[in-house]
Protein backbone atom coordinates (compact mmCIF):
# COMPACT_ATOMS: atom_id res chain seq x y z
CA UNK A 1 0.00 0.00 0.00
CA UNK A 2 0.93 3.32 -0.77
CA UNK A 3 1.01 5.80 2.55
CA UNK A 4 1.80 9.39 2.99
CA UNK A 5 2.73 11.15 6.00
CA UNK A 6 2.20 14.87 6.87
CA UNK A 7 4.58 16.95 8.75
CA UNK A 8 8.39 17.52 8.60
CA UNK A 9 9.96 17.30 12.52
CA UNK A 10 10.49 14.42 15.02
CA UNK A 11 7.88 13.27 15.84
CA UNK A 12 6.81 12.36 11.56
CA UNK A 13 10.45 10.56 11.39
CA UNK A 14 9.51 8.78 14.88
CA UNK A 15 6.01 7.75 12.96
CA UNK A 16 7.66 7.08 9.52
CA UNK A 17 10.26 4.94 11.07
CA UNK A 18 7.57 2.52 12.99
CA UNK A 19 5.42 2.58 9.73
CA UNK A 20 8.05 1.18 7.70
CA UNK A 21 8.51 -1.56 9.77
CA UNK A 22 4.82 -2.58 8.57
CA UNK A 23 5.22 -5.45 5.93
CA UNK A 24 2.03 -4.27 4.21
CA UNK A 25 3.33 -0.79 3.28
CA UNK A 26 4.87 -0.88 -0.12
CA UNK A 27 5.87 3.24 -0.85
CA UNK A 28 5.87 5.75 1.75
CA UNK A 29 5.73 9.44 1.63
CA UNK A 30 5.70 12.54 3.35
CA UNK A 31 5.20 16.13 3.35
CA UNK A 32 7.49 18.06 3.35
CA UNK A 33 9.86 16.10 5.31
CA UNK A 34 13.71 16.92 6.28
CA UNK A 35 16.70 15.81 5.48
CA UNK A 36 16.68 12.93 8.06
CA UNK A 37 13.17 11.57 7.09
CA UNK A 38 14.10 11.93 3.70
CA UNK A 39 16.33 8.54 4.59
CA UNK A 40 13.34 6.39 5.63
CA UNK A 41 10.31 7.89 3.10
CA UNK A 42 10.42 9.70 -0.37
CA UNK A 43 10.40 13.35 0.91
CA UNK A 44 8.11 16.04 -0.88
CA UNK A 45 8.19 20.11 -0.80
CA UNK A 46 4.55 20.01 -0.26
CA UNK A 47 3.96 22.48 3.28
CA UNK A 48 1.66 20.34 5.67
CA UNK A 49 -0.58 23.47 5.34
CA UNK A 50 -0.77 23.30 1.97
CA UNK A 51 -4.16 21.24 1.91
CA UNK A 52 -4.92 21.35 -1.94
CA UNK A 53 -1.56 20.55 -2.57
CA UNK A 54 -1.27 17.69 -0.03
CA UNK A 55 -4.51 16.09 -1.57
CA UNK A 56 -3.59 16.64 -4.99
CA UNK A 57 -0.42 14.94 -4.39
CA UNK A 58 -2.44 12.10 -3.07
CA UNK A 59 -5.17 11.89 -5.94
CA UNK A 60 -2.28 11.59 -8.65
CA UNK A 61 -0.07 9.40 -6.86
CA UNK A 62 -3.10 6.79 -5.88
CA UNK A 63 -2.41 7.03 -2.14
CA UNK A 64 -3.93 4.41 -0.12
CA UNK A 65 -3.79 5.35 3.64
CA UNK A 66 -2.91 8.70 4.83
CA UNK A 67 -1.40 10.00 8.09
CA UNK A 68 -2.12 13.58 9.52
CA UNK A 69 0.27 14.38 12.30
CA UNK A 70 0.89 18.26 13.21
CA UNK A 71 -1.95 20.25 15.02
CA UNK A 72 -2.57 22.76 11.63
CA UNK A 73 -3.27 20.69 8.98
CA UNK A 74 -6.04 19.37 10.98
CA UNK A 75 -7.78 22.52 12.43
CA UNK A 76 -7.42 23.26 8.77
CA UNK A 77 -9.67 20.34 7.81
CA UNK A 78 -6.91 17.82 5.94
CA UNK A 79 -8.47 15.00 6.79
CA UNK A 80 -11.70 15.90 6.10
CA UNK A 81 -10.45 16.85 2.47
CA UNK A 82 -8.57 14.26 1.55
CA UNK A 83 -11.30 11.84 3.13
CA UNK A 84 -13.81 13.65 0.06
CA UNK A 85 -11.32 12.80 -1.95
CA UNK A 86 -11.46 9.26 -1.46
CA UNK A 87 -8.13 9.10 1.02
CA UNK A 88 -9.05 7.19 4.45
CA UNK A 89 -6.69 9.43 7.18
CA UNK A 90 -4.90 8.69 10.41
CA UNK A 91 -6.84 11.64 12.28
CA UNK A 92 -9.59 13.92 13.50
CA UNK A 93 -12.11 15.69 10.88
CA UNK A 94 -11.83 19.70 11.68
CA UNK A 95 -14.78 19.31 13.88
CA UNK A 96 -13.05 17.45 16.50
CA UNK A 97 -9.73 19.17 16.08
CA UNK A 98 -10.87 21.74 17.63
CA UNK A 99 -10.14 20.39 21.08
CA UNK A 100 -6.63 21.39 20.19
CA UNK A 101 -7.23 24.58 18.55
CA UNK A 102 -9.72 26.53 20.81
CA UNK A 103 -9.00 25.73 24.54
CA UNK A 104 -11.79 27.77 25.10
CA UNK A 105 -13.87 24.76 23.61
CA UNK A 106 -11.92 22.79 25.38
CA UNK A 107 -12.83 24.55 28.78
CA UNK A 108 -16.43 24.12 28.01
CA UNK A 109 -16.45 20.38 26.67
CA UNK A 110 -14.85 19.39 30.24
CA UNK A 111 -17.16 21.95 32.55
CA UNK A 112 -20.30 20.57 31.01
CA UNK A 113 -19.70 17.51 30.72
CA UNK A 114 -17.73 17.34 34.72
CA UNK A 115 -14.22 16.10 33.10
CA UNK A 116 -11.79 17.53 36.52
CA UNK A 117 -9.73 20.72 35.10
CA UNK A 118 -8.82 23.99 36.41
CA UNK A 119 -10.62 26.80 37.22
CA UNK A 120 -11.12 29.16 34.55
CA UNK A 121 -13.18 32.35 32.79
CA UNK A 122 -12.84 33.07 28.83
CA UNK A 123 -12.40 36.32 27.88
CA UNK A 124 -12.73 38.59 24.36
CA UNK A 125 -12.13 41.94 26.22
CA UNK A 126 -8.77 43.30 26.76
CA UNK A 127 -9.97 45.45 29.78
CA UNK A 128 -12.52 42.67 31.09
CA UNK A 129 -9.24 40.16 31.48
CA UNK A 130 -7.22 43.13 33.00
CA UNK A 131 -9.93 43.92 35.73
CA UNK A 132 -10.04 40.19 36.37
CA UNK A 133 -6.18 39.57 36.90
CA UNK A 134 -6.18 42.13 39.58
CA UNK A 135 -8.19 40.34 42.16
CA UNK A 136 -8.15 36.50 40.82
CA UNK A 137 -5.63 34.44 42.97
CA UNK A 138 -1.62 34.56 41.81
CA UNK A 139 -0.09 32.35 39.95
CA UNK A 140 -2.56 31.94 37.10
CA UNK A 141 -2.24 30.72 33.98
CA UNK A 142 -3.03 32.88 30.45
CA UNK A 143 -3.53 30.94 27.51
CA UNK A 144 -4.26 32.12 23.74
CA UNK A 145 -7.26 30.27 22.73
CA UNK A 146 -5.73 29.29 19.23
CA UNK A 147 -2.72 27.32 18.13
CA UNK A 148 0.34 28.71 19.18
CA UNK A 149 3.05 26.59 17.80
CA UNK A 150 2.89 25.63 21.81
CA UNK A 151 3.66 28.95 23.05
CA UNK A 152 0.84 30.45 23.93
CA UNK A 153 0.56 29.71 27.37
CA UNK A 154 1.86 31.65 30.03
CA UNK A 155 2.42 30.83 33.88
CA UNK A 156 2.43 34.27 35.85
CA UNK A 157 3.49 34.57 38.92
CA UNK A 158 2.75 37.93 39.38
CA UNK A 159 -0.40 40.58 38.25
CA UNK A 160 1.93 42.33 36.16
CA UNK A 161 3.17 39.45 34.64
CA UNK A 162 -0.57 38.07 33.91
CA UNK A 163 -1.32 41.17 32.53
CA UNK A 164 2.09 41.55 30.21
CA UNK A 165 0.33 38.27 29.20
CA UNK A 166 -2.84 39.61 27.92
CA UNK A 167 -1.40 42.93 26.48
CA UNK A 168 0.92 40.64 24.61
CA UNK A 169 -2.01 38.68 22.96
CA UNK A 170 -4.92 40.73 22.61
CA UNK A 171 -3.35 44.14 22.40
CA UNK A 172 0.01 43.00 20.43
CA UNK A 173 -1.62 40.43 18.60
CA UNK A 174 1.78 37.94 19.38
CA UNK A 175 -0.46 35.08 18.14
CA UNK A 176 -2.34 36.61 15.51
CA UNK A 177 -5.74 35.76 15.58
CA UNK A 178 -5.07 32.78 18.08
CA UNK A 179 -4.75 35.45 21.10
CA UNK A 180 -8.20 37.56 20.18
CA UNK A 181 -9.71 35.31 23.09
CA UNK A 182 -8.03 34.25 25.76
CA UNK A 183 -8.54 31.71 29.12
CA UNK A 184 -7.17 32.53 31.85
CA UNK A 185 -7.16 29.85 34.76
CA UNK A 186 -6.45 28.17 37.95
CA UNK A 187 -2.52 27.82 38.69
CA UNK A 188 -2.40 23.92 39.38
CA UNK A 189 0.50 22.13 41.09
CA UNK A 190 1.50 18.39 40.93
CA UNK A 191 3.84 16.27 38.92
CA UNK A 192 2.39 16.51 34.78
CA UNK A 193 2.46 13.39 33.06
CA UNK A 194 1.44 13.37 29.25
CA UNK A 195 -0.62 10.26 28.05
CA UNK A 196 -1.24 9.66 24.18
CA UNK A 197 -4.04 7.07 23.21
CA UNK A 198 -5.39 5.72 20.46
CA UNK A 199 -9.35 5.92 19.47
CA UNK A 200 -11.73 5.27 17.27
CA UNK A 201 -14.20 7.45 18.39
CA UNK A 202 -16.14 4.43 20.91
CA UNK A 203 -13.02 2.46 22.03
CA UNK A 204 -9.89 3.92 23.73
CA UNK A 205 -6.32 3.01 24.25
CA UNK A 206 -4.45 4.69 26.28
CA UNK A 207 -0.32 4.21 25.19
CA UNK A 208 2.76 4.06 27.38
CA UNK A 209 2.94 7.10 29.91
CA UNK A 210 5.48 9.71 29.54
CA UNK A 211 6.88 12.56 31.21
CA UNK A 212 8.25 15.74 29.14
CA UNK A 213 11.03 18.82 29.93
CA UNK A 214 9.73 21.80 28.51
CA UNK A 215 12.38 23.65 30.16
CA UNK A 216 15.47 24.86 27.85
CA UNK A 217 17.86 24.32 30.78
CA UNK A 218 18.92 22.12 33.10
CA UNK A 219 16.48 21.57 36.85
CA UNK A 220 13.85 23.08 35.09
CA UNK A 221 15.65 26.70 34.29
CA UNK A 222 15.18 28.60 31.16
CA UNK A 223 12.49 29.46 28.93
CA UNK A 224 9.80 26.96 28.27
CA UNK A 225 10.61 25.14 24.54
CA UNK A 226 8.36 22.43 22.61
CA UNK A 227 9.92 19.89 24.87
CA UNK A 228 13.99 19.01 25.41
CA UNK A 229 13.74 15.27 26.14
CA UNK A 230 10.94 12.84 27.15
CA UNK A 231 10.96 9.72 29.19
CA UNK A 232 8.48 6.98 29.43
CA UNK A 233 6.65 5.37 31.17
CA UNK A 234 5.88 7.99 33.83
CA UNK A 235 6.18 7.06 37.37
CA UNK A 236 3.78 9.08 38.43
CA UNK A 237 1.12 7.50 36.41
CA UNK A 238 0.22 4.39 38.59
CA UNK A 239 -2.29 1.74 38.30
CA UNK A 240 -4.73 3.70 40.59
CA UNK A 241 -4.06 6.90 38.73
CA UNK A 242 -4.58 5.24 35.25
CA UNK A 243 -7.86 3.62 36.71
CA UNK A 244 -8.94 6.55 37.60
CA UNK A 245 -7.86 8.99 34.73
CA UNK A 246 -9.58 6.14 32.67
CA UNK A 247 -13.00 6.07 34.48
CA UNK A 248 -13.26 10.27 34.94
CA UNK A 249 -11.50 11.92 31.82
CA UNK A 250 -10.39 9.51 29.26
CA UNK A 251 -13.53 7.78 27.77
CA UNK A 252 -16.03 10.71 29.32
CA UNK A 253 -14.06 13.00 26.96
CA UNK A 254 -14.57 10.70 24.17
CA UNK A 255 -18.11 10.10 25.17
CA UNK A 256 -18.37 14.17 25.27
CA UNK A 257 -16.84 14.81 21.86
CA UNK A 258 -19.50 12.40 20.50
CA UNK A 259 -22.82 13.72 21.88
CA UNK A 260 -21.25 16.89 20.34
CA UNK A 261 -21.54 15.86 17.34
CA UNK A 262 -17.52 15.88 16.81
CA UNK A 263 -16.87 11.65 16.97
CA UNK A 264 -12.87 11.90 17.71
CA UNK A 265 -11.17 9.57 16.14
CA UNK A 266 -7.07 9.46 16.11
CA UNK A 267 -4.64 9.70 19.03
CA UNK A 268 -5.97 12.42 21.19
CA UNK A 269 -2.72 13.70 23.89
CA UNK A 270 -4.39 14.14 27.63
CA UNK A 271 -1.78 16.84 29.08
CA UNK A 272 -2.48 15.76 32.77
CA UNK A 273 -1.51 17.06 36.23
CA UNK A 274 -1.82 14.31 39.48
CA UNK A 275 -2.57 17.08 42.14
CA UNK A 276 -4.17 16.88 45.48
CA UNK A 277 -7.61 16.73 44.55
CA UNK A 278 -6.75 13.95 41.83
CA UNK A 279 -5.69 14.16 38.42
CA UNK A 280 -6.81 16.73 35.99
CA UNK A 281 -6.62 17.82 32.33
CA UNK A 282 -4.01 20.81 31.62
CA UNK A 283 -4.79 20.71 27.76
CA UNK A 284 -5.65 18.15 24.90
CA UNK A 285 -4.03 17.86 21.86
CA UNK A 286 -5.29 16.16 18.45
CA UNK A 287 -2.27 14.53 17.50
CA UNK A 288 0.97 12.44 18.86
CA UNK A 289 2.93 14.74 20.87
CA UNK A 290 6.54 16.13 20.37
CA UNK A 291 8.54 14.73 21.52
CA UNK A 292 6.49 12.22 23.72
CA UNK A 293 6.12 10.35 20.51
CA UNK A 294 9.49 9.53 20.42
CA UNK A 295 9.53 7.62 23.27
CA UNK A 296 6.54 6.06 23.13
CA UNK A 297 6.25 4.83 19.78
CA UNK A 298 9.69 2.81 20.13
CA UNK A 299 7.75 0.76 22.71
CA UNK A 300 5.12 -0.71 20.92
CA UNK A 301 5.27 -3.91 19.60
CA UNK A 302 2.23 -3.78 17.39
CA UNK A 303 2.36 -2.71 13.91
CA UNK A 304 1.71 0.60 14.05
CA UNK A 305 -0.10 0.62 10.46
CA UNK A 306 -2.54 -1.88 11.83
CA UNK A 307 -3.86 -0.20 14.70
CA UNK A 308 -4.41 3.00 12.47
CA UNK A 309 -6.13 1.48 10.23
CA UNK A 310 -8.53 0.23 12.92
CA UNK A 311 -9.03 3.44 14.51
CA UNK A 312 -9.73 4.46 10.89
CA UNK A 313 -12.07 1.68 10.17
CA UNK A 314 -14.28 1.68 13.66
CA UNK A 315 -12.58 -1.60 14.95
CA UNK A 316 -10.11 -0.67 17.54
CA UNK A 317 -11.64 -2.90 20.10
CA UNK A 318 -10.82 -6.10 17.70
CA UNK A 319 -7.26 -5.35 17.62
CA UNK A 320 -4.50 -6.02 20.29
CA UNK A 321 -2.51 -2.87 20.88
CA UNK A 322 0.72 -3.95 23.03
CA UNK A 323 3.29 -2.55 24.19
CA UNK A 324 7.13 -3.52 25.86
CA UNK A 325 7.36 -3.82 29.70
CA UNK A 326 10.68 -1.84 29.48
CA UNK A 327 11.63 1.81 29.39
CA UNK A 328 12.84 4.84 26.88
CA UNK A 329 14.45 8.08 27.03
CA UNK A 330 14.90 10.24 24.21
CA UNK A 331 17.15 13.19 24.83
CA UNK A 332 16.94 16.72 22.01
CA UNK A 333 19.93 17.87 20.98
CA UNK A 334 19.16 21.67 20.36
CA UNK A 335 20.87 24.77 18.58
CA UNK A 336 22.46 26.75 20.96
CA UNK A 337 20.42 29.77 21.93
CA UNK A 338 17.26 27.69 20.93
CA UNK A 339 14.28 28.31 21.93
CA UNK A 340 15.52 32.24 20.74
CA UNK A 341 18.07 33.14 18.24
CA UNK A 342 20.39 30.57 16.99
CA UNK A 343 22.57 29.66 14.27
CA UNK A 344 21.39 27.40 10.76
CA UNK A 345 23.60 25.22 8.53
CA UNK A 346 25.73 23.64 11.01
CA UNK A 347 27.15 20.11 10.29
CA UNK A 348 25.95 17.01 11.65
CA UNK A 349 27.48 13.71 11.29
CA UNK A 350 26.13 10.91 13.33
CA UNK A 351 27.45 7.94 14.36
CA UNK A 352 27.63 4.82 12.35
CA UNK A 353 26.16 2.58 14.89
CA UNK A 354 23.56 3.29 16.84
CA UNK A 355 23.35 0.42 19.22
CA UNK A 356 19.83 -0.59 18.78
CA UNK A 357 18.33 3.01 19.16
CA UNK A 358 16.97 5.20 17.44
CA UNK A 359 17.91 9.50 15.75
CA UNK A 360 14.71 11.28 15.06
CA UNK A 361 15.78 14.16 12.72
CA UNK A 362 13.38 17.34 13.89
CA UNK A 363 15.19 20.48 12.20
CA UNK A 364 17.69 19.44 9.81
CA UNK A 365 18.14 19.47 5.82
CA UNK A 366 20.28 17.20 3.81
CA UNK A 367 23.01 18.72 1.23
CA UNK A 368 25.40 16.29 -0.92
CA UNK A 369 24.69 13.41 1.53
CA UNK A 370 25.21 15.66 4.54
CA UNK A 371 22.67 16.85 7.33
CA UNK A 372 22.79 20.52 8.39
CA UNK A 373 21.02 22.28 11.24
CA UNK A 374 17.79 23.82 10.06
CA UNK A 375 16.01 24.68 13.36
CA UNK A 376 15.72 24.83 17.43
CA UNK A 377 15.02 21.50 17.96
CA UNK A 378 17.82 19.35 15.54
CA UNK A 379 17.75 15.84 16.95
CA UNK A 380 15.48 13.27 19.24
CA UNK A 381 18.08 10.97 20.19
CA UNK A 382 15.83 7.55 22.01
CA UNK A 383 17.10 4.42 22.86
CA UNK A 384 14.83 1.71 25.27
CA UNK A 385 16.51 -0.50 27.81
CA UNK A 386 14.56 -2.57 30.35
CA UNK A 387 14.81 -0.28 33.11
CA UNK A 388 14.75 3.47 32.76
CA UNK A 389 17.83 3.97 34.60
CA UNK A 390 19.77 2.30 31.96
CA UNK A 391 17.58 3.82 29.10
CA UNK A 392 18.82 7.40 30.32
CA UNK A 393 22.55 6.13 30.11
CA UNK A 394 22.34 4.29 27.21
CA UNK A 395 20.27 7.72 25.34
CA UNK A 396 23.36 10.11 26.53
CA UNK A 397 26.20 7.91 25.64
CA UNK A 398 24.32 7.70 22.00
CA UNK A 399 24.06 11.62 22.02
CA UNK A 400 27.13 11.83 23.02
CA UNK A 401 28.49 10.01 19.59
CA UNK A 402 26.98 12.79 17.96
CA UNK A 403 28.77 15.46 16.00
CA UNK A 404 27.26 18.48 16.57
CA UNK A 405 29.32 21.54 16.96
CA UNK A 406 26.50 23.82 17.72
CA UNK A 407 24.55 21.80 19.69
CA UNK A 408 23.49 21.14 23.47
CA UNK A 409 21.51 19.37 25.24
CA UNK A 410 19.78 19.15 29.07
CA UNK A 411 22.02 16.57 31.24
CA UNK A 412 18.74 15.98 33.57
CA UNK A 413 16.66 14.05 31.28
CA UNK A 414 14.62 11.26 33.16
CA UNK A 415 16.40 12.72 36.60
CA UNK A 416 12.89 13.61 38.41
CA UNK A 417 11.38 10.31 37.05
CA UNK A 418 14.16 8.23 38.69
CA UNK A 419 14.14 9.98 41.46
CA UNK A 420 10.24 9.59 41.98
CA UNK A 421 10.92 5.79 41.62
CA UNK A 422 13.34 5.89 44.54
CA UNK A 423 10.52 7.57 46.95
Amino acid sequence: MKVLVVGSGGREHAIVKALKKSPEITELYCLPGNGGIARDAVCVPIGAKDIDGIVKFAVEHRVDYAVVAPDDPLALGAVDALNAAGVPCFGPRKNAAVIESSKAFAKELMHKYGIPTAQYRIFTDVGEALDYVKECPIPTVVKADGLALGKGVVIASTREEAEEAIKSMMVDKAFGHSGEKIVVEEFLSGPEVSVLAFTDGETLVPMVSSMDHKRALDNDEGLNTGGMGTVAPNPYYTEAVASECMERIFLPTIRAMKAEGRPFQGCLYFGLMITKDGPKVIEYNCRFGDPETQVVLPLLKSDLFTVMRAVTEGRLKDVPVEFDSGAACCVILASKGYPQAYEKGCPITLPADYEGGEIYVAGAREQDGKLYSDGGRVLGVTQTAPTLQEAVAKAYALAGKVEFANGYCRTDIGRRALAAMED
